[in-house]
């Protein structure tokens, strides 16, 4: 199945070599012709690929050298690399020691507009639905009757649409969660000449949850879908994640439909994968755990951004870089203080094998400078070697998949939707944060009583089972913990940590963007 998939991404990055262009309001350019590209059926699939492989790879000559999107490095600008910085950096989870421009800012809650990461991520959200937005234009039922395509086809592409509309609300989602007010551009907008105006937050939401209700009757059935494709238990995740953080998104919560769409997440063919690490390593497209993954391959879909940063920067020091599948580490990646207290024990003598693969050999708890790898606890936490220890199939790049939506995510969220009001039982509630305990542990001596399940547990919890997957910021939001309250190391540029405004809940948009489109608006405080 990895290997299908792989090979769909591969034939459509050859087929479609789209030209960079991150205005939603002009068509992607492509180095073949509309007369003569849809003559071969297998091109829709082929031009569906291309809207996955944006999640997966950062241009079309590899790793390097022909990027979608310009104005940053191009292993940099690789879209879920920015997006799990964006998610983590700034929180309690994870510091990186580098100095290149941007990065200490998002260590530390200091950008500003002209940071090169949150205009970066703009850049590729929209190109994501620039992208989408064009499939659908020339899969409409007028322009394939117009081809002469047989209706057996005209049903497989209707499949197809409904997954370039799912990727395009994904995108949407990334956009309204990290900018806010954000320009809504559909397939039905003219091109050319006219400038996009700014929807608001709410807007944006609403059309992103219409969208996925409309779509996911379309979609495969709930576990069908090729690997590294969506289907409708992919629309449920993403709902559901909707739905809780919709009081942050519009000001009215919506913890009923939260608890509603996790239901139908957990009733699906899902279930915990008994090796946790494996989700985490190369043969995780075989966990049964996965609803929704990244396609990585070493051979096949190189990025310097991707699993190839999450798996090299989170090595250095004393850590032996083979025993992870790679060549070498990057020194960079490591735990904030306070992700470390998180557990009770760390390292190889930890209960939890949530914390056991923590590497501590001098490696120090603080963090008195974030330039230093060996200020603060690693996390090997994504690894270049199959469950069993096998290396992956190149040690420059990764054949891990990011894991994008799993199970026990829903679990949490089912969890958390329950204690805020939004219906079904405290008794399942607590059964499955208990199971999820029961995995960490091996046995029933993590498990907790009824009196411990309280929102600050939850927020620990998912701190413990999602550590590093690209939630924390959401969830401190969600929480109200990340400007105005909670403290963590460096928070605020300083070695204790301090608060900061509430504008830093959103990013501010491009300062490019705005020079270019006189309609936006800048988000409050940049």
């Amino acid at each position: 199945m990895k290997k299908l998939t792989r090979t769909m991404l591969v034939a459509g990055c050859a087929l479609l070599a789209a030209v960079a262009c991150t205005d939603p309001t002009v068509a992607p350019k492509s180095t073949v012709s509309g007369a003569n590209i849809f003559s071969d059926p297998g091109s829709y699939r082929a031009f569906l690929a291309k809207v996955y492989s944006g999640l997966a790879i950062s241009g079309q000559s590899g790793p390097a050298g022909n990027p979608d999107i310009s104005g940053i490095d191009e292993g940099f600008g690789q879209y879920f690399r920015m997006l799990w910085e964006l998610n983590e950096l700034p929180t309690d989870e994870a510091a990186l020691a580098w100095g290149d421009y941007g990065v200490s800012d998002l260590n530390t809650q200091t950008w500003g507009s002209s940071n090169p990461f949150t205009s970066a991520m703009y850049g590729r959200i929209y190109f994501q639905v620039g992208m989408a937005n064009e499939f659908l234009r020339q899969t409409t039922d007028a322009v394939l009757a117009s081809r002469g395509t047989t209706a057996a086809l005209t049903a497989t592409i209707k499949t197809y649409r409904a997954e370039a509309r799912f990727l395009r609300a994904l995108s949407y989602w990334h956009g309204l969660d990290l900018y806010g007010a954000i320009p809504l551009v559909k397939e039905t907008d003219a091109l050319g000449n006219t400038l996009p105006s700014q929807s608001s937050r709410a807007d944006v939401y609403n059309y992103v949850v219409s969208e996925l209700n409309a779509l996911r009757a379309d979609l495969p059935a709930v576990g069908t879908a090729e690997y590294g494709r969506v289907d409708q238990g992919s629309a449920a995740m993403l709902l559901a994640k909707l739905y809780l953080n919709a009081g942050v998104y519009t000001g009215t919560a919506n913890y009923a439909g939260a608890v509603t769409e996790a239901a139908k997440v957990i009733a699906g063919p899902y279930h915990l994968d008994n090796n946790y690490l494996r989700m985490f390593s190369t043969d995780n497209n075989t966990s049964p755990e996965m609803i929704f993954a990244v396609p990585q391959d070493g051979q096949n879909i190189q990025t310097w951004g991707g699993m190839t940063f999450l798996v090299h920067a989170s090595v250095g020091g004393d850590m032996d870089a083979s025993k992870y599948g790679i060549n070498g580490g990057w020194w960079g990646l490591r735990l904030k203080p306070e992700a470390a207290a998180f557990f009770p024990v760390i390292g190889a003598a930890s209960p939890d094998v949530r914390s056991k693969y923590f590497f501590t050999q001098n490696q120090s708890v603080s963090m008195g400078s974030l330039g230093n790898f060996q200020n603060g606890i690693a996390a090997p936490k994504f690894r270049n070697v199959s469950s069993t220890g096998v290396p992956g199939s190149d040690q420059n790049f990764a054949d891990t998949d990011y894991p994008m939506f799993r199970l026990a995510d829903a679990y949490l969220m089912y969890a958390e939707g329950v204690l805020r009001g939004g219906g079904g039982t405290r008794a399942q509630a607590l059964a499955y944060v208990n199971a999820l305990r029961d995995r960490a542990y091996g046995n029933a001596t993590g498990e907790i009583a009824d009196a411990a399940l309280t929102l600050d547990f939850l927020l620990a919890e998912r701190g413990r089972e999602l550590l590093w997957e690209g939630t924390r910021r959401i969830d401190l939001i969600r929480y109200g913990k990340f400007s105005t309250t909670g403290v963590w190391a460096w928070k605020g540029n300083t070695l204790a940590g301090k608060t900061t405004e509430s504008f830093h809940d959103l990013y501010p948009l491009p300062a490019s963007e705005l020079l270019t489109n006189p309609k936006l608006k800048q988000n409050t405080g940049y």
